[in-house]
């Protein structure tokens, strides 16, 4: 958590009509607007080839799904009892900042994971052979069938789609993927570096929430079986201009102080930051889809008989 007491008060109707503000308003305008219309058009699933059973059936063929259970409820349990730490000593003033922010949402996905990873336990208890059986009889065919068996297994069909929590769910993990990415990487590596001083003080608390998110979710991405595809890019983008709006909206109305200083609004040099800002969502996101893609690659060759690879889209 870094605060910037830099910014300007919002006292009047020329503080919002001075160019810098005006451009900056248009570069952050137009990534939602587009992101918008891109959801519109393909759907909020986003097109990706997932099955209900994705969303709680481990990767890793003899892990039995009660395993990611237990890992979710306790991802969930201890980023939960980590966010209570930081709002009993700050308040709640804590979520006007962004990390607060990606590290409630990730605390989210965990609680709807094991929610889903629950009902999923619950299946696979009644009919066992419908999740795993394939798995096991794939690995006798040829490797022709082998594959196609593998597709059949993950590609959704007309009479297996996701319900609202599912699709919620996928929504959240897209989101989260990026979102931890540009936390970590931007605390670590500009705010830390360049701001810590007598108003910021790195402490064990401060330093876990800014590395556990990452941890926890990319473990997480080791175990499921949930496609992480540059759709999500979508939500990320979304996700970060909420954020925006309420920043604007704080100081349209009261707040006289930015939690960043490449929010001010004040500076002449708004705009560049405002851009940076949108550029950086792509390279730390597809950091996020190269993890998974080195997962997919690196497992799938080290394991072959135990890791269950996610087909890309279309195969």
């Amino acid at each position: 958590m870094v605060s910037s007491n830099t910014g300007e008060a919002a006292a009047g109707l020329g503080f919002w009509l001075q160019w810098q503000v005006l451009v900056s308003a248009l570069i952050f305008v137009l990534p939602a607007a587009t992101a918008i219309v891109l959801l519109r058009k393909r759907g909020a699933s986003g097109g990706d080839p997932v099955k209900p059973a994705n969303l709680w059936a481990p990767c890793w063929r003899n892990l039995h799904p009660r395993w990611l259970l237990l890992y979710r409820a306790f991802a969930f349990v201890a980023m939960a009892f980590l966010l209570y730490q930081i709002v009993a000593a700050f308040g709640f003033f804590v979520f006007f900042f962004y990390t607060q922010w990606t590290f409630a949402l990730v605390v989210v996905y965990f609680a709807l994971a094991t929610i889903v990873s629950i009902r999923g336990c619950r299946i696979h208890a009644r009919k066992p052979l419908a999740q795993a059986g394939e798995r096991d009889n794939f690995l006798k065919d040829d490797s022709d069938e082998k594959e196609n068996k593998l597709k059949s297994y993950h590609n959704p069909t007309p009479n297996e789609q996701l319900g609202f929590l599912g699709k919620l769910l996928q929504m959240v993990y897209l989101t989260c993927g990026g979102a931890v990415m540009l936390t970590d990487i931007v605390f670590w590596g500009l705010l830390l570096p360049f701001m810590a001083g007598e108003n910021f003080q790195l402490t064990l608390l401060i330093g876990c929430m800014h590395s556990v998110n990452a941890v926890f979710l990319i473990i997480e991405s080791a175990l499921n079986c949930m496609p992480f595809t540059w759709f999500g890019l979508i939500y990320f983008v979304l996700f970060s201009c909420i954020y925006g709006a309420f920043q604007w909206i704080l100081h349209a109305c009261c707040l006289t102080w930015w939690p960043y200083p490449f929010l001010d609004l004040s500076t002449p040099w708004a705009p560049l930051w405002y851009l940076a800002l949108v550029l950086v969502h792509i390279p730390c996101y597809g950091l996020f889809v190269l993890l998974t893609k080195a997962k997919d690659a690196a497992f799938s060759k080290m394991f072959p008989l135990s890791f269950v690879r996610i087909p890309k889209e279309g195969e």
